[in-house]
This record gives C-alpha cells, structure tokens and sequence, in this order.
C-alpha cells in the first residue's frame, strides 16, 4: 500500500473522531464505508453529470417502463454502468433539510448502485447520524476529499477500501481475511494463474470470464482484470462472483460497477448451499475461501448434492469432514471448468495446510485429493511464508489447476516452496508481518513458467531477529539458511493402497478358581458395581449353595446402594441400577458360576495352550456333568477362561478345501502402505512390499483380501496425500554433545550460585 493510499484510508477513517460518543466502535465502518463509496461514485460521475441531467429531463417527458428509461440515461454517461439523476451533490444538500436532500439523493441513482446503499443498510445509518446531530459534519468533512478517477486510481481506491475493512475488522473484532485477500498474495496468484496464456490474451478481440466464488471486495477481480489489460487494453474481460458478507458484496459490486462491468454477475449468497451461477463456467478462476470453517449449517444442503447428483454435481468425489469446509470450494471450482474443446480453464485457489493431507485411504478428502490427481488437473502448489495474512499466521498453499495441461504437465504436479521468499513488514498489519515484494513473486513466476526442478538454493534474505531477553545460550544453535526449491512429481507417487495386515488370535485357557470366580458378576458396565456391592453385602452373607435363600436380597440396603452408585458409577442409568438391585440378575450370575464349578471338576484346572479344543472340551465335559450352556452363558464362560497367549497356538477360525482360516486378533491389526506404481500389477505390488516390508517381523500375518478399493475393486484401499514438507524437510544436526553439556554445567552452576544466596 502507497504511502499516499495510507495517507487517504486515514482520512476517511478519521470520520470516526466525530463518530466518537454517538456510535460504537462496531458501528464506525458501517457508515465510513459508504460515505466513502459514496463520494467515490459522485467523483467517477461528475464528468458526465450535465450530460446525464439534460437526458434525464428529456426522458422524465416520455410515457416509458423504468428499465428502457435507465437504458436511455446510461447512454449519456459516456461508458459508465451508473448514474445519478439529482441535480444536487455532497456540496450543495443544505444543512437543514440534510436528512431528506442525502436520502433523494441516494434514491436518484440507476437500481445496481441504489442497491449497493441498501446493503449497507445506508438509510438507517443516516437517521441515527442525524438524530444524533451529526449528518451535515460528516457531509462537510466527507464532499472536500479528492477521490477522483485521476487523482485516486481504480487500484489505488480498492487498497483504500481493503484498509478501512481492516481498520473496520479490527475495531468490531470481526476478521479481516475474510473479506478481502493481501495484494502481494492476489499479484502471485494471478500471475500464476494468466501467465501461460499470456500469449493468447495478447491477440486482439478476445473475450475471458474471471470467476471467485468467494469474491470478498473484489480484488482478485480486479487483479485479473488488471494484468490482462497490461497485456491486452483492448482485451474484454467479464467478471463474475458471488459473497456472503453484505458489506464486502456491496463495495465488490460498486468497484464492478466503476470499472463498467454488468454487475448483475455479482451476486449474494453462500455458494456452496446456493450457487447463483449454477449454470455458468469460467476461463479463469481465483479464490480464497476462510481457512478451517465449518460447513454444519449447510450440512444438509451440501450432503443432498453429494447424495442425489453424485458427479452430475459438484460434490461428487466425496465430502471433506465437516470442520472443514476449504477442499468444497475446491470441488465446486472444479464443476466450473470450461470443456477443453471450449477452450479449458484455469484455477488459482489458496487454501491451508489441512487439504494436503487430512483424512486417511477411503476419506473424504482423500477422494478428493485422488480425483483431482487421477483426473491430472493439480499443475502446482507453492507454499507461501507464514505470516501473510491479516488474520491468520498458518502455512498456506495456492493451488493452480488447469484442464488443459501442455504436454511437458500432462502426468506431472510441481511442488514449489517459496516459504522463505518474503521481507519483514516495518509495521504488523494484524497478523500479517511478512509481505512478497516483485523480486519475491518473479522468482516463484518464472520458475514455474519454466516447469523445472530447483535443488534447493540458499536465499539472500536476513535471519530472523531472535529475542535477546532471557538467558541465552553460550553454545545458540546455527540458524537454518533460507532457501528456495522445486520440485517435479508424478501424479501417482502421491497415490498409496492402505492394506490390511492381520494377525492370528493365540488364546490360552484354564478353569482355575480364580478365573471362574469372576463368573459371578456381569461382565461389562455393571462389573465393577456388582464387584462392590458384592464385597459389601453379600460375601460374609451368601452362600453358593443352591438353596441359599439370601442370595441376590439388597432390599434393605438400597438407599445405601443407590447412593454409593450414584457418587461414584455416575455413568449408570436408572435401568442398570434396578438391574443391579434385581436379585434375579445375582441369581443368574450364580448359576453360571456353578455350571463352570461343575465344568471345572470334569475339566480340571490344568493350563491348555491350544484354544482349537476348547469347544469339544466343553461339549464333552457338559455332556458328563448333565448341565446345558446357552449361547450367552458359552461367551461369558469363554471370555472368562481364556486370556490371550503369544506362546499358544493359533485358533483356527475354519477349514475349506484344505486351507486353513486363522482367527485375526483385532488387536495385532495393522495397516501398510504401499506406494502405487503403475508399472506392475496391483497384486505384484502388494505382495512384494508384503515380502520385504513385513514378513520378515511378522511371519505369521497375512494380508486381509476382502478390504479391497471401492473403485477398482483391488486390494487395498487407494489413499492420496501431498506431504509438501516431508519433501522439502532439510536435515539439521543437533549441537555437539560437548556444548549441551556446557550449557547444562553453566545453568546448574547459575542455580547453585542463586541458592547460596538465599541461603545466606
């Protein structure tokens, strides 16, 4: 931002000074800001504004609709998209009738720009402004600004516009980054985006659509149009967009409409539950979408599409967790590319580190991911320094996708870290701290125009100014050089199958006293209840005979219990206590442990290690002892004999046809991955990883063949990840040994002086 934007935004926002006292911090925005846009279209106007008057007295005497009316008025304008049919201006509204002059005045203007007002919610402000005696000075201090076309560029006048959002943002605690992006970031982006067709946009006549779903004030718009003008000024570039916030979608439209553009494409709504441009698809398109918001309020909405059109939608892939909603703006990006017989599209979407790689093989954003790459449409990611937004200081990615590649991409995505290329701001602007200057944002342009591999080479960029305070470090360890580097990947190498591994379940058993015993409570929530009660009431008072009239009887003892229950099983409800003062449910319970006692005198209580016999042990011994299981009773029984064993034999889960079925043990599952590699089949791929990467530590796992990929039907579950930092991850080496030492005896030396002192 130019010293003499700076010096402007200030201006404007010193309006807050009279605001003081009457408004709230909260409110100072709502009605700088349209003062601002409002001396603004006076000045864009005032070139055409005798010619418009003279029209507007001419058309006011035929009997016309008001639609051919306001076509007859914008002829006047001289190209403008606008206009304002009252003969007064800022100046000349008067002081006392100020209220009714400033609403006429407002309601002569063409509908796009009375509409702007209305968003602003305009008329409410100015009768709170002149309740409190303030409309005629914000008039007076806001008509002798110089905000014309000449003096204050189209460009210039949106950086204005971003500040007094920020300074807005700030003041309400509202966030900033949500309405509008910085401009080093919009400049890289575009640049990104355009440069390959740079060629193309130099032919006289063409005609290019710009789109952002998440339009903010428009700066991305106005970037687009912008660089294309550099190269073409005779270039037609029509924008579209649409934005949820009121505010920013009001000053967006106003910046379209300045520029000339049918601000009808610029529209209001959330895109992803109601895009208004449903039919529409774009040459080019930038975005950037809040980092990290929830999509749960239109969960519904969004999961429909997802459901009902599948990819006749825009949610086909698949549907990210909802805490995140950064990879559907994505996707819905994606259903606006032009058909490549068409022409094809280009996308510059920034978003976080999250989409990278969140969600495992089979998610939601891992489909995504895989139908993105599988689809070749990922050209490059750049990671850009942190530090370089207003509201946030996370790592951030921008995203450039295209549906027609040239065939040097085809097959290829370029990874390109410019975390390190950025300076230090002299001033924080929230949390942005970091800005790209041109030299920042050529060296990451031109590397990507080449396509090329860049081993990573240091950066002439000063080091990080450490905190002096505190002790420091005799021995501190090197700083880390900056650098910048590239790299070229297949689409495939960030493609992985997650197979399963399995493990075969060992199970030992034993009818010993001590395991039989826990037989006479419930396994599960009311164990560790009944262990109590258990112990209390019913061990000195209970027989395990048969005929044993008190057993299970708590009758008197209920409020006790109830109490006890209450304080420390709290998660028990009302119908597991009754279960609990129930004597039948003690009374089962004993039963079983009977039958196992009666078991265990056939059985014995030797140890098996060989859990394959157990059921014709049982079978028997149930047989002999004339006692009957149901399946409910074998289960507990089970359960409570049998303990896991790496040293028994592994329980066969069945035979067919001479093969043996081993029982997996859920809790030695684990699961690999294994890289894809188009060269060789799947289950050549599969199977070698498994005999080199697992077999040699696990020899008795096997590979579970039915967890197999829902699109190609192979084993293993297909996953894509970018692990961007894992691939530029450079090895640092700890200190020597030798110097942490040193350090170690300096502080302990410190301390034991500071002791000696308080000691004396």
């Amino acid at each position: 931002m130019t010293q003499e934007t700076n010096n402007l935004a200030a201006d404007l926002w010193a309006l807050a000074d009279l605001l003081r006292g009457d408004f709230r911090q909260s409110q100072y925005g709502r009605v700088i800001l349209p003062f601002a846009l409002l001396r603004r279209l006076e000045c864009v106007l005032e070139s055409s504004k005798s010619a418009v008057l003279a029209e507007a007295a001419k058309v006011e005497k035929m009997a016309i609709a008001e639609e051919a009316k306001e076509k007859l008025l914008l002829r006047a304008t001289g190209g403008l998209s606008f206009f304002n049919t009252s003969p007064m201006d800022l100046s000349t509204l008067g002081e006392s009738g100020i209220k009714a002059n400033l609403e006429r005045y407002i309601q002569c203007f063409s509908k796009d720009a009375r509409e702007i007002f209305d968003h602003f919610k305009f008329a409410e402000f100015i009768g709170l402004l002149g309740d409190a005696n303030l409309l005629y000075k914000v008039v007076q201090k806001v008509r002798t600004m110089d905000l014309h076309p000449k003096a204050v560029s189209n460009y210039e006048m949106g950086l204005v516009f971003e500040e007094l959002i920020r300074k807005f943002a700030e003041s309400s605690n509202d966030t900033a980054g949500e309405h509008f992006t910085p401009r080093d970031i919009v400049r890289l982006t575009t640049s990104l985006v355009f440069m390959e067709d740079d060629e193309a946009l130099t032919k006289p006549g063409i005609i290019r659509t710009i789109y952002d779903p998440t339009a903010g004030t428009g700066g991305f718009l106005s970037a687009g149009m912008e660089y294309v003008y550099e190269l073409n000024p005779q270039a037609v570039m029509r924008a579209f967009g649409q934005e949820l916030n009121p505010e920013s979608y009001a000053i967006c439209k106003a910046d379209m409409l300045i520029k000339g553009q049918d601000v009808s494409n610029i529209k209001l709504g959330n895109t992803l539950s109601n895009d208004h441009l449903y039919a529409s698809n774009f040459d080019y398109m930038l975005s950037n979408p809040p980092f990290g918001v929830d999509w749960k309020k239109i969960e519904g909405d969004i999961a429909d599409e997802h459901t009902l059109k599948g990819f006749d939608g825009r949610f086909g892939p698949g549907l990210p967790r909802v805490s995140d909603g950064s990879l559907l703006f994505l996707l819905h990006l994606i259903s606006k590319l032009r058909d490549v017989k068409d022409g094809g599209s280009r996308i510059g979407i920034i978003l976080n580190g999250s989409p990278l790689f969140t969600g495992g093989a089979g998610s939601g954003e891992s489909e995504i991911r895989r139908h993105i790459l599988e689809s070749d449409l990922l050209e490059a990611i750049v990671a850009l320094p942190t530090d370089m937004f207003y509201n946030t200081g996370i790592a951030t990615y921008v995203w450039v996708l295209s549906n027609k590649k040239p065939a040097e991409r085809k097959g290829k995505v370029q990874l390109i870290n410019g975390a390190n290329l950025c300076g230090k701001m002299r001033k924080s602007l929230g949390s942005k701290r970091h800005v790209m200057d041109e030299a920042d944002i050529a060296t990451i342009t031109r590397c990507f125009g080449k396509f090329e591999v860049v081993e990573a080479q240091a950066l002439d960029k000063p080091a990080e100014v450490k905190s002096n305070r505190g002790r420091q470090a005799a021995n501190p360890k090197p700083e880390a050089i900056k650098t910048f580097a590239s790299k070229i990947f297949a689409t495939h190498e960030f493609g992985y199958r997650r197979i399963t591994i399995e493990r075969p379940l060992r199970l030992s058993w034993q009818f010993s006293d001590e395991r039989i015993a826990s037989l006479r409570f419930e396994s599960g929530a009311l164990g560790s209840a009944m262990q109590w009660i258990y112990s209390e009431y019913g061990q000195a008072q209970w027989s395990d005979e048969a005929g044993c009239p008190q057993y299970g009887q708590l009758g008197q003892h209920h409020v006790e219990i109830r109490a006890y229950l209450k304080s420390h099983f709290a998660d028990l409800k009302e119908k597991q206590i009754k279960d609990l003062l129930d004597a039948n449910t003690w009374l089962a319970q004993k039963a079983v442990l009977r039958k196992a006692r009666a078991l265990q005198d056939v059985i014995g209580s030797a140890q098996h290690d060989d859990f394959n016999g157990y059921d014709e042990a049982i079978k028997a011994a149930s047989k002999q002892a004339g006692i009957t299981l149901d399946a409910k009773e074998k289960k507990q029984m089970a359960d409570a004999v049998s303990w896991k064993n790496p040293a028994a034999e592994k329980v066969i889960k069945k035979v067919h046809k001479g093969i043996i079925e081993y029982q997996a043990d859920g809790e030695l599952r684990d699961f690999e991955n294994v890289s894809l590699d188009p060269s060789r089949t799947v289950s050549e791929s599969v199977e070698a990883y498994f005999i080199a990467e697992v077999q040699p530590h696990v020899p008795d796992a096997w590979i579970d063949a039915s967890k197999r990929d829902a699109k190609d039907g192979e084993i293993g579950i297909v996953g894509f990840e970018i692990p961007f930092n894992r691939h530029f991850y450079q090895y640092q080496p700890p200190r020597p040994l030798e110097e942490i030492d040193a350090d170690l005896d300096a502080v302990s030396a410190e301390i034991m002086a500071l002791l000696r002192e308080v000691h004396s």
